[in-house]
């Protein structure tokens, strides 16, 4: 099937406290906008890379891209406010490229691998969406005020990760038809219907959220 990528890097990274946006940090000398980059484009099954940046950004971005030739990383476009604008921003400048499916996956998790991205794109073979997820083994507890008050039964719950895929007219679709803010497309595709598969996820294929996040990254490359 002909895939797209759209990697999500128009945040801010306001929990991040650093004035470089987190996408853009170095790791071990390399951001992780440009790891994600060198894994998708690594992979024959990619048909093409679009990334969704920051209209404040495109110095950091190109910066970030120096020396990549490929042709099939398309020019960058500009995302809005909110996850949910920037992803419609990149649905809709790859609208013309006739695709099948798009994976859609946020620049600020760098450590991403072939087996999850082969394995969510399998999945898209025999439904309309899939996403990696890692199932909730820690116990749960409700709190108030810092007290703990309740458990919470942990059964059947999956912490989600990217990329989360989809046939590529039935994800530019949600998005026409959906209203306000969410927290990711699958949220997107449950509330339009959609019938969403889960595979499994990675520990390694964590979020950089907080500067403690960039020091696990650090850690994990060393």
């Amino acid at each position: 099937m002909k895939t797209a990528v759209l990697i999500v890097a128009a945040g801010r990274g306001r929990r991040f406290g650093d004035p470089l946006p987190k996408q853009y940090v170095p790791i071990a000398g390399i951001c992780s906008l440009r790891r994600c980059l060198e894994t998708f484009l690594g992979l024959d099954s990619t048909g093409c890379v679009q990334v969704v940046i920051h209209e404040e950004d495109q110095s950091l971005y190109d910066a970030a891209i120096a020396g990549v030739t490929d042709h099939r990383l398309m020019p960058s476009v500009a995302g809005g406010e909110t996850r949910v604008q920037s992803v419609m921003a990149g649905l809709l400048a790859l609208k013309s490229a006739q695709l099948e499916c798009v994976l859609v996956h946020d620049a600020a998790r760098p450590f991403v691998s072939e087996r999850i991205i082969l394995d969510v794109s399998v999945a898209l073979e025999n439904a309309q969406g899939a996403f990696a997820a890692l199932p909730v083994i820690d116990a749960l507890w409700r709190s108030e005020d810092g007290a703990a008050i309740e458990p919470v039964a942990r059964d059947g719950l999956w912490r989600a990760q990217t990329p989360q895929g989809f046939r590529f007219e039935t994800l530019l679709n949600a998005h026409l038809a959906y209203q306000g803010d969410a927290a990711d497309d699958v949220e997107i595709a449950r509330t339009m219907g959609i019938d969403v598969r889960i595979v499994m996820g990675d520990a390694a294929n964590f979020k950089i959220t907080t500067p403690q996040d960039l020091e696990r990254a650090e850690r994990y490359l060393r």
